[in-house]
């Protein structure tokens, strides 16, 4: 996408018909996360070649790559995408470029600072989650390589989020695309050893992702610094404006990603204290909630281009139209998907993944009454992209808290100290998700929403 298409479809956030212009927009990235996913379920399935315990302690690292990609891509990767719609909605082309170069150094710090405390403490960690033995060497190996590619990761993750919230999601969804092919290639060779790679066991799993990242790199840099990308990275001098305009969404938003990690933690902890097969029906459930969100997500990074473009444009209630169709869109997805498994969970989703009658038993328990509430957790998590378009997440921030307090926090006190079934922590679930729904839908009817909180 050339930097005409891009003014393009920047003019088009700020007056275009607003669902063909989120469709547009939200696609690409759509069509991104899904092929992402796809890589991650063949990367752990050439991982399983090598064996249980290259499996088991690839496992014991997903949990925080996982979380690192999330904080990378939307967490402080909102927080880019935001500012930057925000400065180009105002017509200020020059802070948009500085923006860019403040995301490429805080890549480089985040990215640093985990890599360096995954060196230090990595294995720490993974002894804690229970790693022991060859899963546990199997784990730093994996570990070892892949925080040692963690700057190329964030900087990857902020510059593409950037480019998303100028209008630009083709450059950033080729290049991912190209990437994804070219792993599916190498990374089972560098696994298991074909042709020119020597077995590298799951060591090569880690330098695979790498390699990819660090190629994706270069790529992006050669592009932006050409300029006729809709955006030009130049080194300009640092000021605490643009870091703050960054960081006040980024971190709130960051500290959600974490939030929401520790909610699915913590009930998945919940879950496990009623024995093993409770656990595995829950586990295949909540399965349904992650594939849910590359729709989400996608639709969530269109929001925040269209909102923050609006916003910065001065152009409030254009803005919170557009939180409306997303939040629409969203809600009536998962309320679709939602209204499915919970009339058939066994039938549309449980029998795929096990044919044990316990297993389907408890995973069709946990759907029928959670399912219901799906369409409360699809409008909520659009109207929470839509506020960080707006500059305006910390609202969604609490809503998430009340939801870890109800469903995680409430399902413990639940089973410990009033011996409830897991039939009860999981209304307490759904109960969660509602209240999250209805916290960010009364953040987007509050009068200043969408208004510029600073002067840009």
């Amino acid at each position: 996408m050339n930097a005409d298409a891009v003014r393009n479809i920047r003019q088009a956030m700020l007056d275009g018909p607003v669902l063909p212009t989120m469709l547009r927009l939200a696609g690409p990235t759509t069509a991104v996360l899904v092929i992402q996913s796809v890589v991650s379920v063949a990367e752990t399935a050439f991982i399983g070649l090598l064996g249980t315990n290259a499996l088991a302690g690839a496992a014991l690292v997903f949990p925080v790559l996982g979380l690192m990609v999330m904080m990378s891509n939307g967490g402080i990767g909102g927080g880019v995408s935001s500012a930057i719609a925000r400065a180009l909605g105002a017509g200020k082309r020059d802070d948009a470029d500085a923006l860019l170069w403040h995301a490429l150094i805080l890549a480089i710090l985040f990215g640093a600072g985990f890599s360096l405390l995954m060196q230090s403490f990595g294995q720490v960690f993974y002894e804690f989650l229970g790693g022991s033995g060859e899963s546990l060497t199997a784990a730093m190996a994996y570990s070892n390589w892949v925080f040692a590619f963690a700057i190329p990761l964030w900087a990857v993750n902020l510059l593409a989020a950037g480019l998303r919230g100028s209008g630009n999601v083709v450059l950033p969804a080729r290049i991912t695309i190209g990437g994804a092919i070219v792993t599916l290639l190498i990374s089972p060779a560098m696994i298991i050893g074909i042709g020119p790679f020597p077995r590298m066991g799951v060591a090569g799993a880690g330098i695979a992702l790498g390699l990819y990242y660090s190629g994706a790199l270069l790529v992006l840099i050669i592009c932006l610094l050409r300029g006729n990308t809709g955006l030009h990275l130049r080194p300009v001098h640092l000021e605490a404006r643009h870091m703050h305009d960054i960081l006040r969404v980024g971190l709130i938003s960051a500290l959600g990603t974490l939030q929401t990690n520790i909610t699915n933690l913590l009930l998945t902890g919940a879950a496990g204290l009623f024995g093993a097969e409770v656990l595995a029906g829950f586990g295949v459930a909540l399965r349904l909630e992650y594939l849910l969100l590359p729709v989400l997500l996608g639709l969530g990074s269109a929001l925040v281009a269209m909102v923050g473009t609006n916003v910065g444009a001065g152009q409030q209630e254009r803005a919170r139209a557009i939180a409306w169709y997303g939040a629409a869109i969203g809600g009536l997805f998962c309320a679709a998907i939602g209204l499915l498994v919970s009339i058939a969970p066994e039938d549309s989703w449980m029998r795929l993944f096990s044919q044990d009658p316990a297993v389907l038993r408890t995973g069709a328990a946990y759907l029928t009454r959670v399912g219901p509430f799906y369409a409360a957790f699809g409008l909520g998590m659009e109207i929470y992209f839509a506020s960080q378009g707006a500059g305006r997440p910390i609202t969604l921030f609490l809503a998430g808290t009340v939801r870890l307090l109800i469903a995680a926090c409430g399902g413990w006190v639940a089973i410990l100290w009033f011996n409830m079934s897991a039939n009860a922590l999981y209304w307490l679930i759904g109960t969660g998700m509602l209240a999250f729904g209805y916290i960010c839908l009364s953040a987007l009817r509050h009068p200043k929403w969408g208004e510029r909180l600073v002067a840009l």
